[in-house]
């Protein structure tokens, strides 16, 4: 409506004016399947939003024929305004209210929130989320949206490195244990960005317990035998192409084989995206 229009208008510039920050809003009934997030992105780096060397600028894009929407953040107040708190302020402030059909009170709120976070104030309890806290910001997280093409391509480069670490654990004698350990941590969060939190969650589960499972099993085969005295003998082996070595500072291995005019600011593609 004209007045909500007013007042966002009134708040924007009242805020710019006082704190630097530019915060611009864009609705846009439809991206006819353009992905959100290159959208958002290309507006930013067209509007030049946030001054330039500071790259503070925030951008809201609202897609309501599409049911999306996104907070694009400029690369200076990606510490402020992380992506976890974007993703709360979509979730959890604009996305009740979009549900309702209540599309200007969901971008007015989403704005106060933002100035609000901006501001270096704490969002409030909606009661949107329950139960506990640190199990739904970790096991609850989404990855970004991908097409099918980008979460293949995606997946075959994050499992290709990890799953080649993980194999190189599994057979390498010594060093896999300590590569098992390493790695959980890139098995618990680079799945979720091609999987999703469910799946991603189970993957992680299947890592913990495949690992040791298999490494048990295969330390009982004759070449994992072989190989296993070889170190401890000769100082070095060879695993399917890959030449192992030990010495006293640790273990090493390596492959064997062959209408916005801003301040020109930009974005690193920090943010948020979510749908109602």
């Amino acid at each position: 409506s004209p007045e909500v229009n007013r007042s966002l208008s009134d708040s924007l510039q009242a805020h710019e004016k006082r704190t630097g920050n530019q915060i611009a809003v864009l609705t846009i009934a439809t991206l006819d399947g353009e992905s959100i997030e290159d959208y958002a992105v290309r507006v930013f780096e067209s509007w030049k939003l946030g001054q330039k060397g500071r790259d503070n600028g925030v951008l809201i894009v609202v897609v309501p024929n599409d049911r999306r929407m996104r907070i694009e953040v400029g690369y200076g107040l990606e510490g402020t305004l992380t992506d976890a708190m974007a993703g709360r302020i979509v979730q959890n402030v604009m996305t009740p209210k979009f549900k309702n059909g209540d599309f200007g009170g969901g971008i007015a709120e989403g704005v106060k929130a933002v100035m609000e976070v901006l501001d270096g104030g704490e969002l409030p309890d909606t009661g949107v989320t329950t139960g506990s806290t640190e199990k739904s910001n970790f096991f609850e997280m989404e990855g970004p949206e991908l097409s099918i093409q980008e979460r293949i391509l995606l997946g075959a480069f994050i499992f290709g490195i990890i799953g080649l670490f993980t194999a190189i654990g599994i057979m390498t004698p010594g060093v896999g244990w300590f590569l098992y350990l390493f790695l959980i941590p890139f098995w618990a969060v680079f799945p979720i960005v091609v999987l999703g939190s469910g799946a991603a969650f189970y993957c992680f589960i299947a890592y913990m317990i495949g690992f040791p499972v298999t490494k048990l099993f295969i330390r009982k085969t004759d070449w994992y035998k072989k190989a296993q005295k070889e170190l401890r003998t000769k100082g070095e082996t060879s695993i399917g192409g890959f030449s192992i070595g030990s010495g006293s500072s640790g273990s090493s291995w390596s492959s064997g084989g062959s209408g916005f005019s801003g301040g020109g600011g930009s974005s690193g593609g920090g943010g948020a995206s979510g749908s109602w």
